[in-house]
């Protein structure tokens, strides 16, 4: 397929991963944000193609891992209501939340839905005025637009029986987050492209120039991700700090103003907890209040809600990098994508779900580990 096999060229590979191993001369540590980078990277053996000194680590850029457990239990919560109709993408029907997920709650007789587009619950909430339909807007910048789009549609509509339970997450101060934990070992970013052709990358400078790290605007195809980590080898061998775009086809400088715009009219900042990490200050959106009638929070008086997380799941540290998924315990174990622990197993962009399912079921040294990669794996 034009424009996408281009990206896939084994002999190009094969060039970049011996250009990275000429650059390097040290060890490094770098972290992809974006759980679609993560399973490009396991799926293609794309770690197993760079030297030992490089190590990739994998970061929160999981919008449903990252949804806290206390929203999950809401959720199921609003969607056990007879009177409602819960619209939500496929990948958040598994995740665990502290007693069951959205298919047990399906299963005892809520109306739950899977649905392709906020628009898909929009269209339901006119179809059925005598009920509830609640739409779960999870994400990243990447799908806030088209969720911003539904409630002003909902608005314009005088729509009173369409809602959105909120959960929209930002990569800047997660980013910023792991930077500041005396935990940290990154020492550059692998940024998503696709976040980035919405918001542009100019957010990003700031943080390269504060905190000293290279920050390299990635795609998502086995090219796209080895001349990341290229550009991201160059500027820590040479000791450089800088934003760079290795993604020119999909991103620019600015982003889309027009939807950036749209999201400044429908959000406004809020402190967000992510599932794992805790809350960090300034990281996610909420409803304007001149929207707020459309936030399902809002909405239905829910009693207050004491999540209680699974013992033995070490995701938590599994998004923050501090732990591969086959360090965890209870990888392969315990948890696997039929019995999950946490979302990072049932994820469509889960590390512990690519490990899994692309066959790393050994344990390897975590990043934390002085030895790192003593060997590299060939496939």
């Amino acid at each position: 397929m034009k424009y996408l096999a281009e990206f896939r060229d084994s002999a190009l590979a094969q060039r970049l991963a011996a250009e990275i191993r000429r650059l390097v001369t040290r060890r490094w540590v770098l972290m992809e944000v974006c759980g679609g980078q993560t399973h490009s990277i396991i799926r293609n053996g794309i770690d197993q193609l760079l030297p030992p000194e490089v190590t990739l680590i994998h970061g929160p850029g999981c919008p449903v891992c990252v949804t806290p457990l206390a929203l999950i239990d809401k959720a199921l919560a609003i969607a056990a209501r007879p009177e409602v109709i819960f619209c939500s993408f496929g990948d958040m029907l598994r995740v665990p939340g502290s007693q069951k997920d959205l298919f047990r709650v399906k299963s005892e007789g809520g109306d739950v839905r899977v649905v392709y587009s906020p628009l898909d619950a929009l269209a339901l909430a006119r179809q059925h005025p005598d009920r509830q339909v609640v739409f779960f807007g999870i994400g990243f910048e990447t799908t806030a637009p088209a969720n911003a789009m539904a409630v002003v549609q909902a608005k314009r509509l005088g729509l009173k029986n369409f809602s959105m339970l909120i959960s929209h997450v930002l990569v800047p101060p997660a980013i910023e987050a792991i930077l500041r934990s005396p935990a940290n070992r990154v020492q550059a970013f692998l940024a998503a492209g696709h976040v980035c052709s919405v918001m542009g990358y100019w957010q990003y400078v700031p943080l390269a120039q504060r905190y000293g790290v290279p920050i390299v605007v990635t795609g998502f195809e086995p090219l796209d991700i080895l001349e990341g980590i290229r550009r991201a080898v160059a500027q820590l061998e040479e000791g450089r700090a800088e934003v760079e775009n290795a993604y020119p086809r999909a991103v620019t400088y600015e982003g889309n103003r027009p939807a950036q715009a749209l999201l400044d009219e429908v959000f406004e900042l809020t402190d967000r907890a992510w599932r794992g990490m805790g809350v960090i200050p300034n990281s996610g959106w909420r409803l304007r209040p001149a929207y707020r009638e459309f936030d399902a929070e809002v909405r239905f008086d829910l009693a207050e809600i004491q999540p209680q997380e699974s013992p033995l799941c070490r995701s938590g540290d599994v998004l923050q990098g501090r732990l591969k998924p086959t360090e965890c315990p209870a990888f392969g174990k315990q948890c696997t994508p039929r019995t999950p622990l946490g979302a990072t197993m049932v994820s469509s962009e889960g590390a512990c779900a690519a490990y899994y399912n692309y066959g790393r079921l050994m344990p390897e040294h975590s990043a934390d580990d002085p030895r790192l990669l003593a060997q590299p794996q060939r496939a």
